[in-house]
């Protein structure tokens, strides 16, 4: 009786080892002459438990196994097919008692319904889970009756802005032009942001179909997807995946026999922040530089080429297939009212399962860190989630109830944004988070406007001076002046959202600007110039452990001696502090 075996490939797998964990259980196929189908599939969202690899098909049910070693696989695929209990690290298994993971239990997976499934590079696969059958029952339906269906689903723009798909979707069919483009935005650039890559990596058909029905729903007869280059294995799989779909007839001359005619390109970008915004994207797609413009016209009514054109993210088109299968009504049942639906987000920083989830919108996000998330990943409590990436802010512990939904997300100062959420402990100083995404979004700014060039600049400079024990008073309002006049004075997103990070931690983590200004110390121990390192007499044995790591020789004291450091020489690298076990040095 053959089972089946599949291996997480997609770049946080293969980042893990996933290839030699493939490799491994090839030749134990092989020399063994085991009745096993190996096979390729992407993130399952359990980032944190890579490389993971999953058994199916007996009598055991579906199991998937953990950090997988390559050395000790073979011995678990004998247990497996010998019926015995599989003792490896088990975070999966349908029938065997004990294991239970949360990560999926609070999830409603639509967008990430194929991810670490089915294999990315098959289509059989995807239409073996139902693949391109939206497209055929689109196909058959009135044009405008398909853009009532998203717009009726209540799907808004995943990409950040939030805007109705439906109603953007209905501006460019009703727009004239003899030619209308539809565009994906993969430009995925926020740090710790990682949902794009995953869906494209894991389920690039689901893409290629939403865009195609969106394309036939606004009767556009080409499509580009922008994707940054530096991920080649999502290219690569949407590459072979719109190959694949061209010879079925998906794409082409004639879709399955209808008069639609659809081509669809790749464009890949090369990795500016700002050409996320849609008229920079455009701009790259036609060979120019990527720099925002003004707006209106908007891209529906003169896009790409000065063509009737729409732009929607990875995630919002990855919802299409979806809901045209199932209905307005079916999707309406997640999610809140004003805010239908699930979002994908990507979990990073002080949290213990780092990975990929989908949950349904209205969720808080105490149950996203805690319930999904696992709670923290260090003994130090929750401080704070920057949410929205560079364009977003940071959400405090005392907002931790706040629902995930647009309206309710914005209240805070925050945005939702593509969806990266990175979990920050009491051990990160939020002047040093605001100074880090401030260094971003100044470099990754386009320059056209003043106000966002230097506005930025002159922001950050502040910031670190703050950072280094050289800030004054006044410097709180200076930043709060700029703020203002950057988010009125800029073009596009990027400058208008840019000083988020700063006016939510100014919003709520005031006391440590105060603190590092008027007390010279950062309270969280991160500013390297406000840092003293200083040895307790009372607590030193004199080991001379501190001394021997220090790299520049500043500790001095005999053996079973009160030791001291000199402050002049001290790089503040904290090698001491980590050494010493009996807590005899103090950082402050």
């Amino acid at each position: 009786m053959s089972f089946v075996i599949k291996v997480g490939m997609a770049s946080c797998g293969l980042a893990a080892g996933a290839m030699d964990v493939y490799l491994a259980i090839k030749q134990h196929i092989q020399s063994s002459d085991l009745p096993v189908i190996l096979k390729k599939t992407a993130c399952i969202g359990m980032c944190f438990e890579e490389p993971i690899v999953e058994f199916w098909g007996l009598e055991q049910g579906r199991i998937a196994l953990g950090k997988v070693d390559p050395q000790t696989i073979g011995s678990l695929m004998d247990d497996y097919l010998a019926g015995k209990q599989v003792q490896g690290n088990v975070i999966l298994a349908e029938k065997q008692e004990g294991v239970h993971n949360e990560l999926f239990g609070e999830q409603v997976r639509i967008v990430l319904r194929n991810c670490g499934v089915i294999d990315p590079e098959s289509l059989a696969d995807y239409e073996a889970a139902g693949g391109y059958q939206a497209l055929a029952k689109a196909l058959k339906m009135d044009r405008k009756k398909i853009i009532e269906e998203v717009k009726d689903s209540g799907l808004r723009g995943r990409g950040g802005a939030g805007f109705s798909t439906g109603m953007k979707w209905s501006f460019c069919h009703a727009a004239k032009g003899d030619k209308k483009y539809v565009v994906c935005n993969a430009d995925e650039g926020d740090p710790g942001a990682f949902m794009d890559r995953s869906v494209l990596e894991g389920d690039p058909h689901s893409i290629i179909e939403g865009m195609i029905i969106g394309a036939y729903a606004m009767g556009a007869g080409e499509g580009y997807i922008y994707c940054r280059a530096e991920y080649p294995l999502a290219i690569k799989h949407l590459k072979d995946a719109i190959e694949a779909a061209t010879a079925r007839g998906y794409l082409g001359k004639k879709i399955l026999g209808t008069s639609f005619d659809f081509e669809l390109h790749i464009k890949e970008g090369a990795g500016a922040f700002v050409c996320g915004e849609e008229t920079a994207l455009m701009a790259s797609i036609e060979g120019k530089r990527g720099m925002p413009t003004i707006r209106p016209p908007f891209p529906a009514e003169s896009g790409l080429w000065g063509k009737p054109t729409n732009i929607n993210n990875v995630e919002t088109w990855a919802n299409i297939s979806w809901i045209i299968s199932n209905g307005a009504a079916a999707y309406r049942k997640y999610g809140t009212e004003k805010s239908p639906g699930t979002k994908v987000f990507a979990l990073a920083g002080k949290i213990a399962n780092s990975g990929l989830i989908e949950v349904p919108m209205g969720i808080s996000i105490r149950d996203v860190i805690y319930k999904v998330g696992g709670g923290m990943k260090t003994e130090s409590p929750f401080k704070a989630v920057q949410l929205g990436g560079p364009s977003g802010g940071c959400i405090p512990a005392s907002l931790l109830d706040t629902t995930v939904d647009y309206d309710s997300i914005t209240k805070t100062g925050a945005i939702m944004g593509s969806g990266g959420m990175v979990v920050m402990d009491e051990n990160t100083c939020m002047v040093d988070v605001a100074r880090f995404f401030l260094n971003f979004t100044q470099n990754e700014s386009c320059g056209k406007c003043t106000f966002c060039r230097i506005g930025t600049r002159r922001m950050l400079e502040i910031l670190t001076a703050i950072t280094e024990g050289k800030g004054s008073l006044e410097d709180i309002e200076k930043l709060e002046a700029l703020a203002v006049n950057i988010i009125k004075g800029s073009l596009c997103g990027l400058g208008q959202t840019a000083p988020n990070p700063v006016l939510t931690t100014l919003r709520y983590f005031k006391n440590e600007y105060l603190a590092h200004i008027t007390e010279k110390r950062c309270p969280a121990g991160v500013c390297t110039a406000l840092l003293k390192y200083e040895i307790i007499p009372d607590k030193c044995i004199g080991c001379t452990a501190c001394a021997r790591k220090c790299p520049v020789n500043c500790i001095a004291g005999s053996v079973k001696q009160v030791h001291v450091i000199d402050q002049g020489r001290c790089i503040k690298c904290g090698a001491c502090y980590s050494t010493c076990k009996f807590n005899a040095i103090k950082k402050g």
